[in-house]
């Protein structure tokens, strides 16, 4: 019988990746795959209720920024008074003249302003586009000033809301919508293509934050429920960046902290950031601790900036642009760092 010929193969011979054919790992189960669910759905309850209720259940505000136009005598008077109503609750400042004022409470650098009257009548200027809550407060105040002088109070609204939103709630729930819809790209982008290259991800990141703007700018302009008069453009683009900020700093939490990271984005970004958003409120009705994130969260500048277009002349604006866009560029730098990084382990490996 003839002998099988072997052959070696040379030392060098290139094989194939081996590919694991382990079954992916279940999860957990038992007693663990019971309670961790209502522990972590728990905590984030706890936290979403906790943290509302302390920005919301009894608002007041805190330095609220008022306008006075009269002598030091009457703005010293008119300081106390308002004390008096409400410790601590309006910064006031004295402008020159009724102009001044009125610019003022059009740009938002003063949430009312209190013209005093040399007779026995006095005008209070306020913007209605702030909301009824802003409204009733400054309104409040200013009436018992002005009972206290023996004056008669005349008010006048030189901002008013849109037609299509009297309650100026509408920026509130755009805002709301767009880190709702952000947080869930971000989710969504891992777990249904978890290993999509750095760039298509990206790619996929901008076209979903242009569509929400357009989207958003559409039914909130003069083509939908005309809640948002400011520029279609304007709007557009500052919540297409909204909607890339909270996006890719989910994508972030999602690469850097796996499962845990869809709670610590869910507390953050939708809970924190909701909460501190102005949307409802004004930030200076929040409690001390809650203010800061009004000024560094995606959401409370990016409403401030949608409120700013449709109502005070772009109060808010450049601020906004500048965080969001920061938040952007810092996502995905964070993101490429982390995909550079797996790649190079992966080859060493």
């Amino acid at each position: 019988m003839p002998t099988p010929t072997v052959t070696a193969e040379p030392r060098h011979a290139h094989h194939p990746p081996v590919v694991d054919a382990s079954p992916a790992p279940q999860g957990a189960t038992g007693l663990k795959g019971v309670l961790l669910p209502v522990a972590i759905v728990l905590v984030i309850g706890s936290i979403f209720v906790s943290v509302f209720l302390a920005a919301f259940h009894a608002p007041k505000p805190h330095d609220l920024p008022v306008a006075v136009v009269g002598t030091t005598t009457q703005l010293k008077q008119v300081t106390e008074g308002l004390d008096r109503g409400q410790p601590g609750g309006f910064e006031v400042k004295r402008y020159p003249d009724e102009d001044s004022a009125r610019r003022a409470v059009q740009d938002r650098k003063a949430y009312a302003a209190y013209l005093v009257g040399r007779g026995d009548s006095s005008e209070l200027l306020y913007a209605g586009a702030n909301g009824p809550s802003v409204t009733s407060t400054v309104s409040g105040a200013f009436s018992g000033v002005a009972k206290a002088s023996g004056d008669r109070l005349t008010q006048q609204d030189v901002v008013p809301a849109s037609a299509g939103d009297t309650r100026g709630m509408s920026v509130f729930y755009a805002g709301f919508g767009v880190v709702l819809a952000g947080f869930l790209f971000g989710m969504m982008t891992y777990q249904m293509a978890p290993r999509l290259q750095y760039r298509w991800r990206m790619a996929s990141l901008a076209l979903f934050s242009i569509l929400a703007g357009v989207v958003v700018a559409v039914i909130t302009g003069s083509l939908g429920f005309a809640a948002l008069p400011g520029s279609f453009l304007g709007i557009a683009g500052v919540i297409a960046l909204m909607a890339a900020a909270v996006g890719s700093a989910t994508m972030v939490f999602m690469r850097l902290f796996g499962k845990a990271g869809m709670s610590l984005a869910s507390v953050v970004l939708l809970t924190l950031g909701n909460s501190t958003s102005g949307g409802t409120l004004p930030t200076a009705y929040l409690p001390d601790w809650l203010h800061p994130l009004s000024e560094i969260l995606p959401v409370g500048v990016g409403v401030r900036a949608v409120r700013g277009l449709s109502h005070f002349n772009n109060d808010g604006l450049t601020s906004g642009i500048v965080v969001l866009t920061a938040w952007t560029l810092a996502s995905a730098a964070t993101l490429y760092w982390r995909d550079a990084r797996d790649a190079r382990r992966r080859a060493a490996g």
